[in-house]
């Protein structure tokens, strides 16, 4: 049977649905946890930090897409793209609003203070705000709005957000001389990028 249909006799709707579950499990459980009281010793600190890495591992997620999508042969990859694409906004919109309430009381001006004061700060938030413009971009009239091959430059900025969030996490760890994390997901999304560039410049000698 094509992947490009179905996949193992589910329709394209309920796979949309199994994949949407799957990528909320990991915000149900946050939720849940700090409902529970099981984020530690410092929940909102916790919830800050969860919700930023699986912010980060969604980004991994997207990126592998087409690499999948083609060394695999799995074209109906591209069908759900978009919807892990929402899913990283999500996760990065939980980050922020979690770090804006939690760290500072929503207060705008004390915000903004802190975003200019604090690089890896200003890092995060330049990636939340190109996340921002991709998710508002992501829909059909976009396209139409925009055109398609303007909406496609666009969405590359999904590399230039990869490497503000790597840098954003890179940061903040370097605080506590913590990197080992940091290393395991600059090494899978700097492999993510390079099979773009190989694959680019393999196009162009052809």
């Amino acid at each position: 049977m094509s992947n490009a249909g179905h996949l193992r006799g589910l329709s394209r709707n309920q796979i949309s649905i199994i994949i949407g579950v799957v990528c909320a499990l990991p915000m149900a459980w946050l939720f849940w946890a700090a409902v529970h009281d099981l984020l530690g010793a410092n929940p909102a600190e916790a919830l800050i930090r969860q919700s930023g890495i699986w912010t980060l591992r969604f980004v991994c997620v997207v990126l592998a897409v087409t690499p999948l999508r083609i060394m695999m042969g799995w074209t109906a990859l591209a069908q759900w793209r978009r919807q892990l694409g929402l899913t990283v906004f999500i996760y990065a919109l939980l980050h922020f609003l979690s770090y804006a309430w939690l760290d500072m009381g929503f207060e705008i001006e004390d915000i903004a203070k802190d975003i200019v004061k604090r690089p890896f700060i200003w890092m995060g938030f330049s990636a939340f705000a190109l996340m921002s413009l991709l998710a508002i971009t992501s829909f059909n009239r976009a396209i139409k709005w925009l055109s398609a091959k303007r909406w496609r430059r666009l969405h590359q900025c999904i590399y230039v957000i990869a490497g503000l969030a790597l840098l954003h996490f890179l940061w903040m760890r370097a605080g506590k001389n913590n990197f080992a994390e940091v290393a395991l997901y600059a090494v899978i999304i700097s492999a993510l990028l390079l099979w773009r560039v190989y694959r680019h410049f393999k196009k162009n000698l052809n």
